[in-house]
């Protein structure tokens, strides 16, 4: 018979003891050791084959390596962050907020890959088959070589697979799998760990291209062991605000293709839509009598777009001032609050600053902290700023702008929506090298020389 025993698994990094601490030995985290029971089979101990095909070792120059065809699917934005297309046999790792659209993601992923490649199966441990075909009607997807299965069972999912082979195979979520051999719950850390060793066996010996859904924690990490990122070869996240129409693809790790490319997408009542030009639909509706209003151009991975900040100073009722920052960094506006205070003299101690980011994102790049000063010293006199100027760069603490990367690149992207002034860092503006007449750049040094270009 079957020997059980207790062992206690991280959460964190899924490190294995034999009681309980109050702290991982391993990676250090504070409460996060769980207790499973585990029955020890003879199966459990027999030691697992690897996926490779060969057990010898082969020299690297003998090793040939044929040209591998990816499979596009035919979402451009997708594409470009999985370098390229879907790899096949990789494994991927997709996480993200509970509604905020992965499933429907991957079911219309899996709708263009079986229109343009093969079939593909679609298992889902949470939701039915009946509530899979309400929703792909809702979504316009009527494949006949989309398959789809409604079960938990992953032992019975890999043999379906098996059978049919298909182009892609999805996984939703992995939390929800589990197999038999485990004698512990579905979702504790033993069997997402075991499950997810069996889907990369699978996909490796049978060159079959697998996504598995990923819940997060309320850090915002991917619920289980922190060795399922390690042991997929792709990790994307799906990111954004429910409340806002825009949602961001990026890629944390891409063993096919670089980690800097994502994608933005738009959800629409069809469903999620692509958005080849961003920065024209978050400047749409952009005021051009108001005060309080600056556009800045951040860079999204390498892409850069346009977003406008708004900020509204009012005086304080009360006698700490209020500092609320929406999509920016609160302790980088607080910062930036001090220096327009002490190098500028604005006064600032009795003002309330609320500041916005339009479009529901998240800025933290350094770059915007120019536009952003700008924006708020519009709002305290009351002054309006050019609306074909783009404001850029880094500011100290002595009031100093400081270079930013890929200025060129920003440039070039502006100019498309028609904007004719920049101002950005100096040492920026020495550094380019193509200076076109029909748009003006000046540099800065610091933050006093920036607020007399705009407001002069």
């Amino acid at each position: 018979m079957a020997k059980a025993k207790s062992v206690f698994f991280c959460q964190n990094c899924g490190a294995e003891s034999s009681k309980w601490m109050g702290r991982c030995p391993q990676c250090g985290e504070w409460n996060t050791l769980v207790e499973e029971i585990i029955k020890e089979t003879k199966h459990s101990r027999t030691p697992s084959r690897g996926v490779g095909q060969s057990t010898k070792p082969t020299a690297l120059p003998d090793i040939e390596i044929s040209s591998i065809a990816r499979v596009s699917t035919t979402f451009g934005e997708i594409d470009r962050v999985l370098g390229g297309g879907i790899v096949p046999g990789a494994l991927m790792l997709l996480g993200g907020d509970p509604g905020i659209g992965k499933s429907t993601l991957l079911l219309q992923v899996s709708q263009k890959v079986a229109d343009t490649v093969g079939a593909v199966l679609y298992a889902s441990g949470e939701e039915s088959q009946l509530q899979l075909k309400l929703r792909a009607e809702r979504l316009h997807i009527n494949s006949e070589r989309l398959q789809v299965i409604a079960d938990t069972d992953l032992d019975h999912i890999l043999q379906q697979a098996d059978a049919m082979t298909p182009s892609l195979l999805v996984i939703d979520s992995i939390q929800t799998m589990y197999t038999g051999d485990i004698d512990a719950a579905p979702g504790s850390v033993s069997q997402v760990r075991e499950c997810t060793s069996r889907l990369l066996r699978f996909c490796k010996e049978r060159n079959i291209p697998t996504v598995i859904i990923g819940h997060v924690t309320k850090e915002g990490n991917i619920a289980g062991p922190r060795m399922l990122e390690h042991m997929v070869d792709v990790v994307l996240y799906f990111e954004g605000e429910r409340s806002y129409q825009f949602r961001i693809l990026r890629s944390i790790k891409n063993r096919f293709g670089s980690t800097s490319e994502t994608g933005i997408f738009a959800m629409v009542e069809e469903g999620l839509q692509e958005l080849s030009n961003p920065s024209a639909s978050l400047l749409a509706e952009r005021s051009d009598e108001e005060s309080g209003s600056a556009v800045m151009i951040y860079l999204e991975g390498v892409r850069p777009i346009l977003v406008e900040v708004q900020s509204l100073v009012v005086t304080t009722a009360f006698g700490m001032p209020r500092r609320t920052a929406i999509g920016y960094d609160l302790n980088r506006l607080i910062v930036l609050l001090a220096v327009l205070e002490k190098r500028c003299g604005f006064t600032l101690g009795n003002k309330d600053v609320y500041v916005n980011v339009i479009g529901g994102l998240k800025v933290n790049e350094p770059a915007c902290d120019l536009s952003m000063a700008v924006a708020i010293v519009s709002n305290l006199k009351n002054r309006i700023v050019p609306t074909d100027m783009v404001i850029l760069g880094e500011v100290g603490l002595t009031g100093n702008v400081r270079s930013i990367p890929r200025i060129e690149q920003r440039i070039n992207e502006a100019k498309k929506l028609g904007f004719k002034k920049f101002i950005i860092p100096d040492g920026n503006y020495k550094q380019i090298k193509d200076n076109d007449s029909s748009i003006k750049i000046r540099g800065v040094k610091s933050i006093q020389e920036a607020m007399q270009l705009v407001f002069s």
